[in-house]
This record gives structure tokens, sequence and C-alpha cells, in this order.
């Protein structure tokens, strides 16, 4: 009876996805989902790629938090429309749904922006098992999460588009190897680019913005 409920759940939420997809493709909308762990960086990552890509590509941005509007307060400062969605209202939950990503859209003025990006719920399990109607999916590590987080995480990595290995400018601090870290990535998804930057410093950031135009400009 629990996997028949659990399916359930999975099917409401894909049929919401699939009218998601469509709408943003209706309005020529390219949606990145964006996960990480807490504390990976990801925020500053965003702040960073919306400073160089607005002037080009109109943007906005929806938060997903348990509680706060710290990191949509942070992205706001860009310019880029963000709406902040806090699961606490609905049990705290450890991923943004389909259906909650309607209900944010519906706050942005979708004709005036090419790239949506969403900022997930902060986690490497959750938010990695639900389609919200995006294009792509990319994964933000931070090098002071251990190298062998691709392994004991594979569902994350599996379903993602690009992963970004953040943080490099500790690495003359720590006892860590990127270059393994990149090895288990594609061991789990062979043919994922990997993106090794700083997002502190902005060093190694170019490809990652590169790819990110290049994906949006395909659409």
């Amino acid at each position: 009876m629990e996997i028949k409920v659990v399916r359930k759940v999975l099917d409401v939420n894909d049929t919401m996805a699939t009218q998601n997809r469509k709408l943003f493709a209706e309005k020529g909308i390219f949606v990145l989902n964006m996960m990480s762990s807490p504390g990976s960086g990801k925020t500053t990552v965003l702040e960073k790629t919306l400073a160089r890509i607005m002037s080009e590509i109109p943007s906005a941005v929806i938060v997903g938090d348990i509680c706060t509007t710290n990191d949509a307060d942070r992205l706001s400062k860009t310019g880029a429309p963000v709406v902040q969605v806090n699961t606490d209202e609905f049990g705290g939950d450890c991923h943004l749904a389909a259906h909650v990503i309607r209900n944010a859209a519906e706050n942005l003025d979708l004709d005036a922006i090419d790239l949506l990006i969403v900022e997930n719920v902060g986690n490497l399990v959750c938010p990695a098992e639900f389609d919200i109607g995006e294009d792509a999916r990319a994964v933000v590590l931070s090098v002071t999460e251990g190298e062998d987080k691709p392994l004991k995480y594979p569902l994350m990595f599996r379903v993602c588009d690009a992963a970004i290995l953040n943080k490099t400018d500790l690495l003359p601090y720590l006892d860590y190897h990127i270059e393994t870290t990149a090895k288990n990535i594609r061991q789990i998804h062979a043919d994922i680019p990997v993106f090794e930057l700083s997002a502190k410093t902005e060093d190694g950031i170019e490809p990652w913005i590169d790819w990110l135009k290049q994906q949006v400009k395909q659409k």
C-alpha cells in the first residue's frame, strides 16, 4: 500500500511537471534546476553567474528554503526578479515539487525572461527525485564535502546535466584530491561536464558561464 501511495504522489508531480515544461516552452524560457547540499556555495555561484549574464540574458530566480529569505535577499541584489518559497509552510519539504514551481512562476513576468533558475532546497537526495519541468539540472559540490559524495548519492549525479566543483580556492588548505572527485562523478555519469571553479574568486567560472549561455541560446 505504501508503494502505491508513493507512486501516486510521483505520478501527480510528473503530470504537473509536464504542464510546466509546456508552459515554459511556449514562453521560450530555459529552466535550470540548481541543486546541492547546504553550504556548498550554490547561492554564491548564482550571484556571480547572474552578475555575468543578466545584461545578455534576462533572468529570474525561484529560491527554495525551509525557512528564511536569506538567499533570496542576496540574489535580488543582482537585479533579477526573485520569488522565495519557504517549505515550512507545508511541512518543511526537503525539495521543491512541480506544483510549487508553477505557483511561484505565477509571480513572475514570464514574457520578460529567457532564463529561470530554480535554487532548490539544500539536499543531495530529495530534489533529485522530483521533476519540476526544467530543461537541465546542475549540482554544486564543494571541495570541503569529500571526494566520495558522488558515490554516496549517485542519483543526484546521474540525473544532472552539469556538475560544479566549487571552493577550489580552499584546495591548498585541504587534504583533498579534486581529480578523484571528478573521476567519481564520471563513474556515475560518464559524459557529464564538470566545472572546477571558485565562486568567491571567480577563478575558473568562465567555462560554466559559457556552458549555461549555450544551453539558453539552443532553446
